[in-house]
């Protein structure tokens, strides 16, 4: 082959690259779902996920792709669950199924990664946000405090039942 032809050839195959990679279509974003759960315990939830989602505008298969993964009740694989979402580049992160879903995958999860959790324990006592609301680094959720509410809602029910009562309330 002569010189000028395989200059050629080279110069046309490189201009049909742009137009190639442009016939591909832009990978999704992956979001990764991690739970402590099973997938049969978790069927509520992950319904309940996927409608928000859905009125937020993201669908799975159509704009986003949820990748899953569930230890089964079995505490000590979530680190290595939560580092399998980690390498398949998920975009954000969300961790369910109870406190130590998140507990275990906090240190995981990079500080370039969105990480969402939904817990039932107090975050800041268990170290996975500095403070409730301002929680820091990549992290965000929902935290159902119930244990401190508990004992506020029997205060405001003696306050009430006093009050009711015209009496005063006692310490």
């Amino acid at each position: 082959m002569r010189r000028r032809d395989l200059i050629k050839l080279i110069a046309s195959s490189a201009a049909a690259w742009p137009v190639v990679a442009q016939a591909q279509p832009p990978a999704l974003p992956l979001i990764g779902y991690l739970s402590s759960r099973s997938p049969g315990n978790s069927t509520d939830i992950i319904a309940a996920f996927r409608r928000g989602l859905g009125e937020a505008g993201f669908v799975d298969g159509q704009n986003v792709i949820i990748e899953s993964r569930f230890a089964d009740g079995d505490f000590d694989r979530l680190p290595a669950l939560a580092a399998e979402l980690v390498a398949r580049n998920v975009k954000v992160f969300v961790a369910t199924g109870g406190t130590v879903s998140a507990v275990k995958a906090k240190p995981v999860v990079p500080k370039t990664v969105p990480m969402v959790f939904a817990m039932g324990g107090d975050p800041v006592k268990l170290g996975v946000v500095a403070s409730l609301n301002r929680p820091g680094d990549n992290l965000t959720g929902i935290a159902f405090l119930v244990n401190g509410l508990a004992a506020k809602q029997v205060e405001l029910l003696r306050h009430q039942r006093c009050a009711s009562r015209g009496g005063r309330i006692r310490p």
